[in-house]
């Protein structure tokens, strides 16, 4: 399969072969789960499993991502089961949850918006740890951002949909973590991805950055937000934009998308002009929102701009931006 490469941006994908006809073959399953050539990628409590700056790649699991041989000893600890992320280089991939493990040590603080912590296990390869995604992402190659992208959302759906939205009784995974089936009423309940546009909103040589409330100190970016229930992907983009900032948006163009798997949306990137300038936030919204030229980004990237800091690579927001920066966002 094609990989879908955009160079600076995460999870753009991979091409893996998700072999979903082998969702449903227990058999398959079954042999595949205990085949030694297996690797299974183990999460704890959302963060994937690191290799070690100098470990080699995994020729199944791609750069930068670490997995376990079936039967490794801290697979005791995995919780509802395997999930069967797919074949890469006909190898079959796992992702497991072994979150009920308790690690040395105090516990990351979930509630940051990036804490930069490692949590290490005794029985893990020589310098592989547990750790946020968000600081890894620029680190793993397509494959493996691709597969640890996948396994994070998956494993956060079933996190938070163990009961039925029907009935209200509890559900149980089947389709090898593709599905959960409620036992009670039948009802089938699949994964979610929530649509989110993001746009770089341009009006002659400015641009338009935004910040939230409990966003890191001098953190800005492109405005985003959900798309609503039978709502165009360019309709989303100006009543988003309006209600932020009372800014008005004409032409909306669609560039480019990334799965973002915090915990498990689509951003549908797109470029936008707008029609008038003056800013008014509303602060249930945004925090902050500002016009700043191209000059201003340009400094912004340098790292010195005494009040923006320069947006982390990966995600499609600075991909953007650099895309307009240089005149490329087309």
């Amino acid at each position: 399969m094609a990989v879908d490469a955009r160079p600076g941006l995460a999870f753009a994908g991979s091409g893996l072969d998700r072999a979903a006809s082998l969702r449903g073959d227990a058999a398959a399953l079954a042999r595949m789960a205990v085949d030694p050539a297996a690797r299974i990628v183990p999460f704890w409590r959302g963060r994937p499993l690191l290799a070690g700056a100098e470990s080699p790649a995994d020729p199944a699991l791609g750069a930068g991502l670490a997995g376990l041989a079936p039967g490794a000893a801290l697979l005791s600890h995995a919780a509802g089961g395997l999930i069967f992320l797919g074949l890469s280089t006909g190898v079959p991939v796992f992702a497991a949850d072994i979150s009920p493990w308790v690690p040395e040590g105090p516990e990351p603080d979930f509630g940051a918006f990036f804490d930069d912590s490692a949590q290490h296990h005794p029985d893990l390869p020589a310098g592989a740890a547990f750790a946020d995604l968000r600081g890894a992402m620029m680190r793993l190659d397509p494959r493996a951002a691709e597969l640890a992208a996948t396994a994070r959302a998956l494993l956060n759906w079933h996190g938070t949909h163990g009961f039925c939205s029907a009935c209200g009784a509890a559900s149980t995974p089947a389709l090898a973590g593709w599905q959960r089936v409620c036992p009670a009423c039948g009802a089938q309940h699949f994964p979610r991805t929530d649509p989110c546009v993001i746009m770089c909103v341009t009006h002659g040589n400015s641009v338009l950055l935004g910040r939230s409330p409990g966003w890191p100190e001098g953190m800005y970016s492109c405005l985003a937000g959900f798309m609503e229930p039978g709502e165009p992907v360019e309709s989303a983009v100006r009543r988003e934009v309006f209600e932020e900032t009372a800014v008005q948006v004409g032409p909306v163009r669609l560039l480019v998308s990334q799965p973002w798997p915090f915990p498990a949306s689509l951003m549908i990137g797109c470029a936008a002009e707008a029609v008038s300038t003056e800013i008014t936030c509303d602060p249930a919204e945004i925090e902050d929102a500002l016009w700043i030229s191209r000059e201003r980004l340009a400094a912004v990237f340098a790292g010195a701009d005494p009040v923006i800091r320069a947006p982390r690579s990966g995600a499609i927001a600075g991909w953007m931006l650099r895309q307009w920066l240089a005149d490329r966002l087309h």
